[in-house]
């Protein structure tokens, strides 16, 4: 039989529409990406919204060199990203359209993966895997994962209502009559999470939508002194164009009798939203702290219980106590409860037989808690680091953890915790560096261990930048192990003062640094750095980091474009 011939490739279906402002370090590699993408890609629409920086020279160059780039320099910038999409939009010509942001790229083929599942398909909307790569570093991580694990198309969203999850509109292609028909464009001017409001209006007009697995669009994440609108979170105001964006989003859903997609959506957002913001809570100042506590109790006034049952426990909890208590409270407790996996912290008081928040919040009842299985309980397992040198000369440094299980109202003394088994994984690729376990003695409610690790027995990866070797990074990982042969399985926090960075010798690796740290969410993990190059890569890190707190406390600049 003979092999069958491919079908040829699209010609001219595509117009891709750039935005930028004041980001000439790197537009041209957003441009080249979408020019590269071939005959599919018709014209590429590049809207500058007024840089004052060498944007203008950056585009009027490659204007000169390719005939299918075509530059709109806007006179007065826009505060946003919504305006320029929405100009690029009305000078598109091409049947189907994609949005493209200065500081990101397209994928190699990505176009035409869209383009033929919309043609496959017969699709108005086709989605593709989106992925976030954090910068200067270069690790991956894919945006809403689970939806992008097969090709599938639907009838229309409703069908699938876990779409409202994924907001960017910059993983997708779109027929540009379909949005034209039904009058859907951004919203304009300084309008932030313009992208949730886009995604609220195609996804209620009903589209025939697909959904294939290639990897389309890279998003790159610069932690920088001048962040994305996701990243500036720091910023009240940030919160408050979040919850407006939530707003105008049910409300679309709403107005269109999508009742599907309305309660996703509000589902969507205690998932998703409402933990990533309190999560951070504890670090933010009081004024802050404050005022989330204020708004978020206004936006939870009127939230629909079956909404809330149908959220996951550890945000349908926060959500309860936000509107319970009258100002911020147990803030440390709420961000270990929003951490994914998610874990909470003493204290363990019941109120008439039932798990409650605590003495004060008795009416805050933990729905669910007492018939959940082990595996998906929010267990605290505590690891404290220090590095202890051997006094015997050639014998390697051994980082001890100290882990401490704490008891969940009861639910742990039933099972009864015997064990438990320590993990290193490699935050990049979850390979596992090493293991150990050890048995668990009780006392007091606490259990407790003692595990030693090597350092130096974990691989390095050989991950390097600008031609210098990189550190790897570790994350402890625990499985609990309980008599009764229920385990869970899940990330250490961090505590203690041993959070230092220190070298130590090794007998495989010569010279090791080793600095465990607290992550954002409080879990710990330890940068490990074999060898003379790769330590002084981590402390070069370090400064790097140092250098551009410096730069914050001068004021965050505008950041135009990101998400």
């Amino acid at each position: 039989m003979a092999p069958r011939t491919p079908p040829p490739s699209p010609a001219a279906q595509v117009s891709v529409i750039v935005i930028g402002y004041n980001d000439a370090a790197h537009l041209a590699g957003a441009v080249h990406s979408a020019l590269r993408q071939g005959t599919a890609v018709a014209e590429v629409i590049a809207v500058d919204d007024a840089s004052t920086d060498a944007t203008p020279e950056v585009l009027r160059g490659l204007a000169a060199r390719y005939a299918r780039l075509r530059v709109v320099r806007r006179e007065t910038n826009s505060g946003g990203c919504g305006t320029p999409r929405n100009d690029g939009l009305r000078l598109a010509t091409a049947p189907y359209v994609m949005f493209l942001d200065s500081d990101d790229v397209l994928e190699a083929g990505a176009v035409e993966a869209l383009y033929r599942a919309a043609v496959r398909h017969d699709a108005q909307v086709v989605a593709g895997r989106c992925v976030r790569r954090e910068l200067p570093g270069g690790r991956d991580v894919p945006w809403q994962r689970a939806l992008f694990t097969v090709e599938a198309a639907h009838g229309s969203p409703a069908e699938l209502p876990r779409l409202v999850h994924d907001t960017v509109c910059v993983n997708k292609l779109y027929s540009r009559t379909f949005l034209e028909e039904h009058g859907i464009a951004f919203p304009d001017g300084a309008f932030r999470y313009e992208d949730f409001v886009f995604t609220a209006r195609v996804l209620a007009a009903s589209p025939r939508i697909a959904v294939v697995p290639d990897t389309v669009y890279i998003w790159h994440v610069r932690r920088s002194d001048r962040p994305s609108i996701s990243l500036a979170r720091g910023d009240i105001g940030n919160w408050r164009s979040r919850l407006e964006a939530q707003r105008r989003t049910v409300e679309i859903f709403e107005e269109a009798g999508q009742k599907e997609l309305t309660h996703a959506a509000q589902v969507k957002f205690l998932d998703d939203d409402l933990r990533i913001y309190a999560r951070e809570l504890a670090t933010r100042d009081p004024d802050y702290r404050a005022a989330w506590w204020r708004l978020t109790r206004e936006h939870l006034a009127d939230a629909d219980e079956a909404v809330l049952r149908a959220a996951r426990a550890p945000a349908r909890w926060i959500a309860r106590v936000v509107a319970a208590a009258d100002g911020p409270r147990d803030l440390e407790r709420i961000a270990g409860l929003a951490n994914r996996p998610a874990r909470l912290l003493p204290p363990y008081v019941r109120a008439g037989g039932r798990p409650v928040w605590d003495a004060g919040l008795p009416g805050v009842v933990l729905d669910g808690l007492d018939t959940k299985p082990m595996h998906r309980l929010p267990v605290t397992v505590d690891a404290e680091p220090r590095l202890e040198r051997d006094p015997r000369p050639g014998r390697p440094a051994r980082l001890r953890l100290t882990v401490r299980v704490h008891e969940l109202y009861g639910r742990l003394a039933a099972a009864g915790p015997s064990a438990v088994d320590v993990e290193l994984r490699h935050r990049d690729d979850g390979r596992l560096g090493v293991a150990r376990d050890a048995a668990l003695n009780a006392e007091d409610g606490v259990w407790t261990a003692d595990i030693l690790l090597d350092p130096g027995a974990v691989a390095a990866s050989g991950r390097r930048r600008e031609g210098r070797p990189e550190p790897d990074v570790w994350d402890v990982r625990v499985r609990l192990r309980c008599a009764d042969g229920s385990s869970l399985y899940t990330a250490a926090r961090a505590t203690g003062p041993g959070l230092r960075r220190a070298a130590v010798p090794s007998g495989r690796r010569g010279l090791v640094l080793v600095q465990p740290y607290a992550t954002s969410g409080g879990s710990l993990a330890v940068r490990i750095a074999a060898g003379p190059g790769a330590a002084t890569a981590l402390v070069r890190r370090r400064l790097r980091r140092l250098a551009v707190r410096g730069r914050r406390r001068l004021g965050v600049r505008r950041a135009h474009g990101g998400r």
